[in-house]
């Protein structure tokens, strides 16, 4: 993998990331396809949004199909019908979030599946291995996504087996698919500013191929969000991507991206079509208000997308209300193509110089409390 800063503008970064399959020019939001698919969106339709990259999740993966399926299907690329670039995450989130019923350990975690209630066991070097089999371009070491609030020595306990297993992971990745597999390590720490810098620099000596910030939007303050994400995004080595997982809102990929960040996912555009909300310049429209039943409006006026093109607010609000499946397509497709967009004119505002008005621009229009959906599984 390959990594050049095009542009800078203040701590805002443009980027271009050259993985194995495919150019990624950054910012860059990916499109969250937990089972391999971003639900209700085929690969046509995401080139036609922009997709360059897309998330699978490694513990979804994992349990159902099973990696040797994946594997022995040709990859996950051939799998999914997918030829641009991949990312898998760590599984901890998943791990953490989902297994009600779990045992850490040092070794790994033993956890029952909310799938057929099985006992499944992952350790950092599984879960490489699990990564390797899948194929996807950028991987993760197997980390654990502390809950918020947690206590000191929680969080100093939890940083110190994300650091075991981080090394762990790095030795663990070798074979043929290391020379195509870029990894990415795991900063994580809690929501202390000190463990933070601990984790910022033992993970960079560890050496990886990018950072991801783990273990954010899992319900801190907003505020102590954004100031730990430029916290670390300070600590991380410049010509390497950073990746803020699990974030967020549009206006959290704005002021992330002003703090330093490159990559982002989550899963609220497509979440959040499926409760009948789109992402608009200014703010989100919330489908099933009455307001909407004779609006012959499109969504978004600024919006090139099959359904802005094609359909009104009234059809689209009539779809949703019916149960129609189109709804579900034709939401999730204008969701993505809203946060590529704004990804994309990001990424302008940083070359030409002008990230600051650009900044500006955004939240003179967007409400920032209307996005009424956390981030979490999709």
């Amino acid at each position: 993998m390959k990594f050049e800063l095009v542009a800078t503008d203040g701590a805002a970064r443009a980027g271009r990331l050259t993985a194995a399959n495919g150019v990624v020019e950054t910012p860059i939001f990916m499109p969250v396809g937990t089972h391999a698919a971003v639900k209700a969106l085929g690969p046509d339709d995401l080139r036609a949004a922009g997709a360059q990259i897309v998330l699978a999740n490694t513990y979804h993966l994992f349990l159902r199909p099973g990696h040797d399926v994946v594997r022995e299907m040709g990859g996950l690329h051939r799998f999914m019908g997918w030829d641009r670039a991949i990312l898998t995450d760590s599984g901890g989130f998943q791990v953490f979030s989902l297994s009600k019923l779990r045992k850490i350990t040092d070794a790994g975690v033993e956890f029952r599946s909310p799938v057929d209630g099985s006992t499944h066991f992952l350790s950092p070097e599984i879960a490489v291995e699990v990564q390797q089999a899948l194929g996807a371009d950028i991987i993760h070491p197997l980390d654990e996504c502390l809950a918020y609030p947690a206590s000191r020595l929680d969080a100093e306990r939890s940083l110190e087996l994300t650091l075991r297993w981080a090394a762990r992971s790095r030795a663990a990745r070798g074979g043929a698919a290391a020379g195509s597999q870029a990894m990415f390590g795991i900063v994580q720490g809690g929501a202390e500013r000190d463990l933070r810098r601990r984790a910022a620099r033992a993970t960079v000596e560890l050496g990886f191929d990018g950072y991801a910030i783990g273990g954010m939007a899992v319900g801190e303050p907003k505020p102590a969000m954004y100031d730990l994400t430029e916290l670390v995004a300070s600590l991380l080595p410049e010509g390497q991507p950073r990746y803020l997982m699990g974030v967020g809102k549009p206006e959290d990929l704005v002021r992330s991206v002003a703090r330093g960040v490159d990559m982002f996912d989550c899963v609220l555009p497509t979440r959040n079509a499926r409760n009948g909300q789109a992402f608009t310049a200014d703010g989100p429209v919330t489908l099933k208000q009455a307001r909407y039943v004779r609006d012959g409006a499109p969504l978004d006026l600024d919006c090139e997308c099959y359904a802005c093109r094609g359909f009104s607010r009234a059809y689209l609000r009539h779809l949703f209300m019916a149960g129609e499946l189109l709804a579900y397509r034709l939401l999730t497709l204008h969701n993505v193509t809203f946060f590529l967009r704004l990804a994309r004119e990001m990424r302008a505002a940083i070359v030409a110089g002008g990230f600051a008005p650009f900044q500006a621009r955004f939240f003179s229009r967007y409400p920032v409390s209307a996005s009424a959906e956390e981030p979490g599984s999709d």
